[in-house]
């Protein structure tokens, strides 16, 4: 029975084996339990047996019950010892469990902190549950300190009211995001679930992907001008843009073979009316008038060579017109033809004795001969249009509807009728309806001839020889007149096909109009580039001492071109805002470093025009696109100089509103009456005291388009003969910890450019010659060339001293300024400054120039920004 008993703990240990580590705690527990109670039980027997008497029944019995109580609690002791050593056992695989985690864990930590994408690991809830420190600079951005257990739509939520997430796009074709930062920055969000109903993200930096996108959009779009100006050329059309000054803006090759000029006549862009008062074609313009003091639209004319050609007059909503001229020589000469053909038949058909005519659609008259108009008592021409009901009576119609009906079916009609002519005589008529069949083979009409046959019936044989001879003839007549009808079926055939090419023609026309805006945005490089070298070498010629009357007359020549540069700049932009080429790029800044600099460039303007400026300015950050808003004040500024008369005052100042910063331009100017100011901001409209001043009105309207693109509020108060009140309300705004954005003021510089060493590319030789010119006055010492392997002719590119270099973004062959620079870069010790010049003003290139740290500048080029421009990159200490 003890061998028995000492096999127990043996199974027991087994059992325990297959315990978890809780199961196992929870059964030692009732081991120790069972075990106390048994030692209790021992005690008490032990203690009862020696306390008894040697009188007691069965002593030996009580000993034996005690020593199997004995045994017992030994048992339940080993089974104790067994449970506690798998107890120890389990707590040191648990441990070591503990541990392979924790590594486990600091791997995935490493490994997600490893990956170069922003990570985030969210749970089946889509709460946060793990991120590496990517994913946190993320939200650095906007001052959010990110913590797990915040959900994926308070992530969303977030980004959108710190304005860390300026723009959301989808990726094309997949499931994904693409979210653009308040640093300029664009992330492709790409997400996947997990087995346990989770979902990774990995945000990727596609900065550079969007970038290059952007540039092949903008080849693509040069791409589409150069093919626009073949359209133009190849046009079947003479085509000429006036525009609202009535000067010749665009023109192809047509126009001047058809009017006879010559491509020299057109090089300074002249009036309209004096161009054509050379040219032996008549002048047409929406002011045109005809004979009657109507408006004329388009008029033919024969020009001396013989040709003839159609001139239309197309007024644009935006002021100006577009003038197309066709040659319809051989248009002309058919038409002239089909009515040389109509008179013929007339004639032929008035000398027939029969009654002849043609009945068309609604069984209305379309022809009939003299004969004819006169048996029924009309006058000439007067049936044309008649119903044959009305003609005819309606009792008569009656009995020839059945007829009719015949010839309507395709059916030729021949029949006798008695009918009372004009003198109300009743004749006997031979009728012949012969149906007209159209292109499908159904009828379109019948021809109508008719002979009195009276005299027929008065004697047998008469009647019998006239039938005979009236039915030949009827059916020579009829042949005759299928010919006749299927010629003019040609004739009219042919003619509706030109009548088609020349509706082609016109909604060509009328396409090219419409793409005007756009094709006028994207050649704004062309057109600013000779305006930029003719700005520069005047800028020189200013620069050097030279008698006054030569100095009056070229100061004259540079306020001519600033009058064109601003005309040209305003209509590029109001082009530009029209077709959606410009984007803001809004971000935060603080409005002092705007405000400084046109305080100083609007100080010398308002000294030079007579009259007192004065700026309050602010430290506020507000949220705006600064170039865009720079355009707004300055626009504002220029309005208040140019209304207000020497003496006055003009103030740029700033309040504080709830809603945001309130910038206000006010001036002592001439005012604007109420019932203008709801017009003023409208295209063209200019105040009645614009005095000599050549704006075309469209200043204010770039104000609103740009503020209605930006979402600022535009308010005006005036009062006539005391001044106006523009003012424009920009929400406040956060920077982001990085924000420095440098300032430039307009110094007096002295010498602190001579001996600089600059060089300059550029594939416009007059732009080198006027910056070679203009620079060297300042004292610089100025290499320029029209590619990289000239420059390398002229300069060692490795070695010789640089302290500015200058590069035109748009160059020959399809490199830009960028490639160019990062060709040179790397041959020389050291990074000198980069300033890149263009006339493209898009985010993406801005972007771009501030990513690498370069410096922009906008053409056409004013001297005085460019003198303080070079003295801050060449002398930092300056701005």
């Amino acid at each position: 029975m003890a061998e028995a008993k000492a096999e127990q703990p043996s199974a027991e240990q087994l059992s325990c084996e297959e315990l978890s580590p809780e199961q196992l705690r929870a059964r030692v527990a009732e081991l120790e339990a069972e075990n106390g109670r048994l030692q209790r039980i021992r005690d008490a027997l032990i203690e009862r047996v020696e306390a008894s008497s040697g009188l007691r029944a069965e002593p030996y019995a009580a000993f034996e019950h005690s020593v199997t109580l004995a045994e017992q609690v030994r048992e339940r002791t080993e089974a104790l010892n067994v449970a506690l050593h798998d107890l120890k056992y389990s707590n040191q695989a648990l441990k070591q469990a503990n541990e392979e985690a924790a590594t486990a864990h600091q791997r995935l930590i490493d490994a997600i902190e490893s990956i170069s994408d922003a990570f985030a690991l969210f749970d089946a809830d889509r709460k946060l549950v793990l991120f590496n420190n990517r994913f946190r600079e993320i939200w650095a951005l906007c001052g959010v300190n990110i913590q797990r257990g915040i959900s994926i739509e308070r992530c969303l939520e977030l980004g959108l009211e710190r304005n860390l997430i300026v723009e959301t796009q989808a990726w094309q074709g997949e499931d994904a995001n693409i979210y653009r930062l308040c640093d300029g920055r664009w992330l492709q969000m790409s997400s996947r679930e997990t087995g346990d109903g989770g979902m990774v993200a990995l945000y990727t930096d596609i900065t550079d992907l969007k970038a290059s996108e952007a540039a092949q959009r903008e080849q693509a779009l040069a791409v589409k001008s150069r093919l626009l100006q073949s359209t133009v050329d190849n046009l079947s059309q003479g085509v000429a843009l006036i525009n609202a000054e009535g000067r010749v803006e665009i023109w192809n090759d047509l126009f001047l073979e058809l009017t006879h000029l010559k491509p020299e006549q057109l090089a300074d862009s002249p009036r309209f009316e004096q161009l054509m008062s050379a040219s032996d074609v008549t002048l047409l313009t929406p002011r045109s008038r005809d004979e009657s003091d109507r408006p004329l639209t388009d008029l033919t004319q024969e020009l001396s060579d013989g040709r003839v050609i159609e001139i239309r007059t197309h007024p644009l909503s935006a002021g100006g017109y577009v003038n197309t001229y066709t040659d319809i020589t051989d248009h002309s000469r058919y038409a002239e033809t089909l009515r040389e053909s109509e008179r013929w038949i007339r004639v032929i058909t008035d000398h027939v004795p029969a009654l002849i005519a043609y009945i068309g659609e609604g069984m209305r008259y379309q022809f009939t001969n003299k004969v004819y108009d006169e048996w029924y008592g009309w006058p000439r021409g007067s049936l044309i249009g008649e119903t044959m009901s009305r003609v005819h009576g309606e009792v008569q119609y009656e009995r020839l509807e059945p007829y009719v009906k015949r010839a309507m079916e395709g059916e030729s009609v021949t029949f006798e009728i008695e009918e009372a002519n004009a003198l109300g005589e009743n004749r006997y008529l031979l009728k012949a309806y012969v149906p007209n069949l159209g292109a499908d083979g159904k009828p379109v009409g019948f021809f109508v001839m008719i002979r009195d046959i009276t005299e027929r019936r008065r004697t047998s044989l008469a009647l019998q020889q006239a039938y005979e001879n009236l039915e030949q003839r009827v059916r020579e007549r009829t042949s005759e007149l299928t010919e006749v009808n299927q010629q003019l079926r040609l004739e009219i055939g042919e003619r509706k096909t030109i009548e088609s090419r020349l509706r082609d023609a016109k909604q060509e026309a009328e396409r090219a109009n419409l793409s005007k805006t756009k094709f006028l945005a994207a050649v704004s490089h062309d057109l600013l580039q000779p305006l930029n070298a003719a700005r520069l070498f005047t800028g020189a010629l200013l620069e050097q001492p030279m008698p006054e009357r030569i100095g009056g007359l070229i100061g004259s020549v540079s306020n001519s071109l600033e009058d064109v540069e601003r005309l040209l700049s305003t209509l590029v932009d109001i082009s530009k805002l029209d077709a959606g080429v410009i984007k803001p790029d809004v971000s935060a800044f603080h409005i002092n470093e705007l405000l400084e600099n046109i305080a100083s460039e609007y100080t010398h303007i308002a000294q030079s025009e007579g009259l007192s400026f004065h700026a309050v300015n602010s430290k506020v950050v507000v949220q705006s696109d600064p170039a865009l808003l720079g355009r707004i004040l300055r626009n504002l500024l220029s309005n208040a100089v140019r209304y207000t008369g020497s003496g006055g005052d003009i103030l740029l100042g700033c309040r504080r509103r709830a809603e945001g910063l309130e910038i206000q331009v006010c001036d002592t100017g001439s005012g604007i009456p109420a019932d203008q100011l709801a017009t003023i901001f409208q295209e063209f409209k200019r105040g009645n005291n614009a005095g000599q001043d050549k704006g075309l009105g469209l200043g204010l309207a770039i104000v609103e388009k740009i503020a209605s693109m930006l979402g600022h509020r535009i308010d005006v108060r005036s009062s006539p003969g005391r001044g106006s009140v523009f003012s424009v309300l920009i929400p406040y705004g956060e920077l982001a910890p990085q924000h420095t954005v440098p300032q430039l003021k307009v110094n007096d510089f002295g010498d602190r450019l001579q001996g600089a060493s600059i060089w300059m590319i550029d594939n416009d030789q007059s732009i080198c010659d006027g910056m070679s010119t203009l620079l060297e006055g300042w004292g610089c010492e100025i290499v320029t060339a029209l590619s990289l392997e000239q420059l390398r002719e002229k300069v060692a590119v490795g070695s010789a001293r640089l302290d500015l270099l200058i590069v035109d973004y748009h160059l020959d062959d399809g490199v830009n300024g960028v490639d160019l620079v990062r060709e040179i870069m790397p041959q020389r010790p050291d990074e000198p400054p980069v300033l890149m010049i263009t006339a493209n003003y898009s985010n993406e290139l801005k972007q771009e120039m501030r990513t690498l740290g370069y410096h922009l500048m906008h053409k056409p080029i004013r001297p005085l920004k460019l003198k303080t421009m070079l003295s801050h990159l060449i002398d930092p200490q300056t701005a």
